[in-house]
């Protein structure tokens, strides 16, 4: 059914039917205008929340080969202990600092994340703001 969209046919349809029922005062050139205007906002959003997700996939996959390299080196570090003492010394400093990097790990993506947010969301309000500008501008055309 999404395939079946066309925005600009929409535009054409929307065009066809504000001709056939004129409204007075009605642009219907400027209505098609703001429209255009709307998917081309709504389009650059999702554009911008997409390449926010695509950053945020490309970094957990880096974080998980850091985990498993570091992971592969912790087995290494374990083999080499003299005694069980020096084994548990050594699990724990490394637990702690698996611990400490996750936390920053997910720090950084929920970081990541919200600025992809804030950026979507930012086009979507500035272009509300400017519609609504632009639907007060038509109705003082009309007076």
């Amino acid at each position: 059914m999404m395939a079946d969209f066309d925005p600009t046919k929409m535009a054409e349809e929307f065009a066809k039917i504000a001709s056939q029922y004129q409204v007075p005062g009605l642009d219907p050139k400027a209505v098609l205008d703001t429209q255009r205007k709307n998917l081309d906002a709504l389009s650059a959003a999702n554009k911008a929340a997409f390449e926010g997700m695509q950053s945020v996939a490309k970094k957990q996959a880096e974080l998980l080969q850091t985990a498993m390299d570091e992971a592969a080196g912790a087995v290494k570090e374990l083999a080499v202990s003299e005694t069980p003492q020096d084994a548990a010394a050594k699990q724990a400093e490394l637990f702690k600092g698996a611990y400490e990097a996750a936390l920053k790990n997910m720090k950084q993506l929920a970081d990541m994340v919200s600025k992809s947010n804030d950026q979507a969301t930012k086009v979507i309000n500035k272009r509300f703001s400017e519609s609504l500008d632009e639907i007060k501008d038509q109705v003082l055309k009309t007076k």
